[in-house]
């Protein structure tokens, strides 16, 4: 009897490859740079320490009152002659704050303040210029009759008698008239210096008599006591 043999092809147990598992790579290992921290750390105190200046140095400061022109001894402060500023605090200096705006315009100048110049107690007061018992008195005076140099509000000066046109000899023992300076300005017209000066009620005759005739001149003393 002949069979076909049929090979029975039983498929045995599939045997799997395992899944291979993808390699992990391992984090990079960081390099500490030492000169890097120390850099980084300078520059953080030294942003500090900026920051700290600055705030101090904004802090510091105070709005003061300064002339925005010139204010003559003796003139009436007015609004448009104040401007407000701010400097850094100096215990030497004590200039009047801004908030004193409104108590010094309309008060008189007690002394000449240049322009840019600071504001003080000093500057300026209510009282009536000429004071009780004074006389301010204007003299006129060329190049060659007073020295050539700024007179200033406060100057001690002596004005004194010069010989007339025709020769008239001066008298010999000079007279002369103290006096002190309020302001000056220029003539214009003649280019003459017109010094202002206050004087005793009592001198103030004889030197404007004097002085309008031209035979005077006027020297600046020291101010030293």
């Amino acid at each position: 009897m002949s069979t076909t043999a049929r090979e029975d092809r039983t498929p045995g147990p599939r045997t799997s490859q395992p899944a291979t598992a993808p390699d992990v790579i391992a984090p990079p290992k960081l390099r500490r740079r030492p000169a890097l921290v120390v850099a980084a750390v300078i520059v953080t105190a030294l942003g500090c320490l900026i920051g700290a200046w600055a705030w101090s140095a904004s802090t510091d400061t105070q709005e003061v009152l300064a002339a925005r022109d010139t204010i003559h001894r003796g003139e009436t402060i007015e609004a448009g002659d104040l401007q407000r500023i701010w400097i850094s605090r100096d215990p030497l200096l004590s200039p009047l704050p801004a908030s004193a705006f409104d108590d010094i315009v309309g008060q008189r100048a007690a002394l000449d303040i240049s322009e840019g110049g600071l504001l003080t107690d000093a500057s300026a007061s209510d009282e009536a210029l000429p004071p009780q018992g004074q006389t301010i008195v204007g003299i006129s005076l060329t190049p060659a009759q007073v020295p050539a140099m700024p007179l200033y509000g406060g100057d001690k000066v002596r004005i004194i008698t010069t010989p007339g046109v025709e020769g008239t000899p001066a008298p010999s023992t000079p007279q002369f008239t103290v006096a002190e300076v309020v302001s000056t300005a220029i003539d214009e017209t003649t280019g003459n210096t017109v010094v202002n000066v206050v004087v005793p009620y009592a001198d103030a005759g004889v030197l404007a008599a004097q002085a309008a005739t031209g035979n005077v001149a006027l020297v600046l003393d020291s101010g030293a006591e």
